[in-house]
C-alpha cells in the first residue's frame, strides 16, 4: 500500500514538471524575435540582361582548295598573323598541271581544225555547217582552258584579309577534298573586331536591340571589364536549342584576347524594369530566378513570401514579383523566423 502511494506521488511530480516545461515553451514561442526592417517601394531601374558566350572574330573565313588533291605545303601555323594576299597553302600541282597542258593541246588542235575548215570553205570544198562546227569546237576548247586555268589558280590558298590563323584543319601530305576547309582565319583590322557570340531566350530577345551597350568580363583578364555593344541580333531561333543568336562587339583596347575565350556580359536594355531593391541579406534560399524573403506590413508579424529575382547589382537585389502587397522586408534576424512569427523591430 505504501508503495502504491509512493508511485502516485512520483507521477504527480512528473506531470507537474511536464506542464511547467510546456508552459515555458509556449511563453518562449510568444516572445518577440528581434529583427531589422527596411521599407520598400516600387521603382524603375535599368533592365540588365546577363548572358554568357564564347569569343570569336567578326570575320571568320574557312579557306579551301577548289579542286581536290594532296596538300603540298602549308606555310602558316595556328596563331600566326597574316596579311591580305599572303600565300598560305598549296596542293601538289602534277595533276592540275597535266590537265592544263592537255586542254592547251586540245585548243591548238581545235585552232588547226578551224583554220583547215576555213580554207576548205573558201575553196568551196567544205560546207558552211562544217565551218561552223569547227568554230564551235574551237570555242569549247578555249572555254575548257579557261576552266582548268581557273582551277589551277585556286590550287593555292591566299589570305583574303588581314588577321590571324585560328585553326589548321589539315596537314601537309593529307588529301584535301574539293571545298574542304584547310585553314580557318579571323580578320582583325582593329581591336573592336572581336565579338562575343551567345544565345538568348525569346523574352530576352524582345528586350534587346542592336546598339545596346554592355560590359564584358573574361577569366583570362581577371578584375577587368570591357565595353561592348550589341552588333547583331538573329531573326530566327536555333533549331537545336531554340535560342536566338546574339553578337556583341567587344573593345579590348590594348589587350590581346584569343578565340574561344569564355566571357560573361551584362547588357543594358533600353526598357526599364519595375521592381523592389532589397539587400542581399534579405533574400533566402535563392534558386535561379526564385527565392524567399520575410515581409511585413504592420511591423509586428512577418510572412514568408516567395519572390521573383530580377537584376542583381553590386549592393542589392531587384525583386520583380511577390512584394506587391508588403511595406517592409526583414534585413537582419531572418534565420530565427518562421511564417507568422512575432517580431520586435530593433535599430
Amino acid at each position: 500500500m505504501r508503495q502504491l502511494f509512493f508511485l502516485a506521488f512520483i507521477s504527480l511530480i512528473f506531470h507537474a514538471c511536464r506542464s511547467k516545461t510546456a508552459e515555458s515553451k509556449i511563453k518562449e514561442a510568444d516572445k518577440p524575435i528581434p529583427v531589422k526592417l527596411i521599407s520598400i517601394k516600387q521603382e524603375a531601374a535599368d533592365n540588365i540582361i546577363n548572358v554568357t558566350g564564347y569569343l570569336s572574330t567578326e570575320n571568320e573565313t574557312k579557306l579551301s582548295f577548289k579542286t581536290g588533291g594532296v596538300i603540298d605545303r602549308i606555310f602558316v601555323k595556328e596563331g600566326d598573323n597574316i596579311r591580305k594576299g599572303q600565300l598560305l597553302a598549296t596542293i601538289k600541282s602534277t595533276e592540275i598541271s597535266a590537265q592544263v597542258q592537255q586542254v592547251q593541246l586540245s585548243v591548238q588542235k581545235a585552232e588547226r581544225d578551224y583554220q583547215r575548215a576555213q580554207n576548205l570553205y573558201s575553196d568551196s570544198v567544205a560546207t558552211l555547217e562544217q565551218l561552223q562546227n569547227a568554230r564551235t569546237g574551237l570555242d569549247m576548247a578555249r572555254q575548257n582552258l579557261s576552266q582548268v586555268s581557273f582551277n589551277q589558280q585556286f590550287s593555292k590558298i591566299y589570305a583574303t584579309q588581314d588577321g590571324f590563323v585560328i585553326r589548321k584543319m589539315k596537314n601537309e601530305g593529307e588529301l584535301s577534298e574539293p571545298g574542304g576547309a584547310v585553314l580557318i582565319t579571323g580578320g582583325v583590322s582593329n581591336a573592336s573586331a572581336w565579338v562575343l557570340s551567345t544565345g538568348v531566350s525569346d523574352k530576352q530577345w524582345s528586350l534587346i536591340e542592336k546598339g545596346n551597350v554592355a560590359t564584358v568580363s573574361f577569366e583570362a583578364f581577371a578584375g577587368k571589364t570591357f565595353p561592348a555593344i550589341v552588333s547583331k541580333k538573329s531573326l530566327a531561333s536555333d533549331p537545336v536549342d531554340g535560342s536566338f543568336g546574339l553578337e556583341l562587339k567587344v573593345d579590348f583596347g590594348k589587350e590581346k584576347p584569343a578565340t574561344g575565350m569564355f566571357g560573361k556580359a551584362s547588357i543594358t536594355s533600353n526598357s526599364k524594369q519595375t521592381g523592389y531593391a532589397i539587400p542581399y541579406e534579405s533574400l533566402l534560399e535563392a534558386n535561379g530566378k526564385n527565392g524567399f524573403v520575410f515581409a511585413s506590413n504592420d511591423g509586428k508579424t512577418v510572412k514568408r513570401v516567395e519572390v521573383v529575382v530580377g537584376m542583381i547589382n553590386n549592393n542589392s537585389v531587384q525583386i520583380i514579383g511577390g512584394l506587391e502587397n508588403f511595406t517592409y522586408v526583414v534585413s537582419s534576424g531572418s534565420p530565427y523566423l518562421n511564417n507568422e512569427s512575432i517580431i520586435e523591430v530593433v535599430k
